[in-house]
């Protein structure tokens, strides 16, 4: 465990960064810090492995003062990973991602073989080895940044607003890729963000830093976003924090319907049988079950099923997987207000209504259901 105990960092003109703050990080856990600009996030990441020095107060890595052990010593037990991910431009990948077990000593084909052992675990390909960052994309750089932070396999892991810099399709691939590793890894990790979505979604914990650096809250996701502590920090969750709220009930519940599906080949016959009372339209998949688009029951039965006339059917939600938040999205999106629920392959396995949905969400509160994070 990592603990923060009534820590403050004041600089010689008097301005205070951090004041007063005190947490007990959890092993094997992500703890995210967000706030505002100049609460204090980067300067208490930094603490933590002695970059900054602290004014008043203790950090203690499993019960021992991080300022009795050596500095060098100290960062080498934790990884660190930046935005733009501050690799060395003349340095191949795989000697990037070396870099720290050849400061600790290692032989370089055993420090290359731990970095080609990493590469595959980030999900970077092989080939990429010999290159040098300038000839990589954004979201492949940052992999090699947590390649590199891992590559002395140490038990914390500081992330420094890691994902910032990239695009947002990227930025959600590199938070689902950094949940399997921790899944794999179980890495206590401090993770510094300014984005409440994504300490939402990474956050084991999440710490609500003032401006100043005064703790507003600290508590886990789920709680934060169904009881904040004051205005301030439900201020900062915003006015959608109830939509943010359903990431963490599931979709598994959900009553799918599949009468209203057909396949393009179908028969006046077989649409006749799918057409159900009160829906209007009918999904259309192709031969193999996947989703190509919604038609009005009139249309179809008028002369079977033109493709070109599709409506779009929106954002599918992966059924029991991703979560309400997903599915009410799915459905929002869809012109006929009903979402398309497929499975890990991409095959239809039913839709569901707004108003399913919305009857899911309530008995979801009503359960007391809710204190799960979900993906998707």
């Amino acid at each position: 465990m990592i603990r923060i105990d009534s820590v403050t960092k004041r600089y010689p003109d008097g301005t205070v960064a951090v004041d007063r703050l005190s947490l007990d990080i959890p092993d094997r856990s992500i703890t995210v810090l967000v706030g505002p600009s100049g609460c204090g996030k980067t300067t208490t990441l930094r603490m933590i492995n002695r970059m900054i020095d602290l004014s008043e107060g203790t950090i203690s890595l499993d019960g021992a003062d991080i300022t009795k052990q050596p500095v060098n010593t100290l960062r080498r037990s934790m990884g660190y990973v930046i935005q733009n991910a501050g690799l060395f431009q003349h340095r191949t990948i795989v000697d990037n991602i070396a870099t720290v077990p050849r400061m600790l000593g290692w032989g370089k084909e055993k420090a290359r073989a731990r970095a080609t052992e990493l590469m595959e675990r980030v999900g970077l390909d092989a080939a990429l080895a010999k290159r040098y960052p300038y000839q990589l994309s954004g979201g492949q750089q940052q992999r090699v940044g947590v390649a590199r932070a891992l590559a002395a396999d140490p038990p914390v892991l500081l992330m420094d607003e890691p994902f910032s810099a990239v695009d947002p399709v990227v930025r959600k691939g590199l938070q689902d890729e950094l949940l399997r590793l921790q899944g794999e890894l179980g890495k206590t990790i401090v993770f510094v963000t300014h984005d409440i979505d994504e300490a939402i979604k990474l956050g084991t914990m999440v710490a609500v830093l003032r401006t100043g650096g005064k703790l507003a809250q600290f508590a886990p996701p789920a709680e934060l976003l169904s009881d904040p502590a004051d205005d301030f920090v439900e201020d900062f969750l915003g006015a959608d924090r109830g939509i943010r709220r359903l990431s963490f009930f599931s979709s598994a519940g959900l009553d799918l319907k599949t009468s209203p599906i057909i396949a393009v080949d179908s028969t006046a016959e077989q649409i006749a049988e799918r057409t159900t009372p009160g829906v209007p339209y009918l999904l259309v998949t192709d031969l193999d079950g996947r989703p190509l688009g919604w038609s009005e029951v009139g249309a179809l039965t008028a002369g079977g099923v033109d493709t070109a006339q599709l409506l779009s059917y929106g954002r599918p939600f992966e059924a029991g997987k991703d979560s309400l938040r997903a599915a009410l999205d799915g459905a929002v999106l869809s012109p006929t207000g009903w979402a398309v629920g497929v499975d890990g392959t991409g095959r239809v396995v039913g839709v569901v209504s707004q108003t399913a949905v919305g009857e899911a969400i309530r008995s979801a509160h009503a359960a007391g259901l809710g204190n799960t994070k979900v993906l998707g």
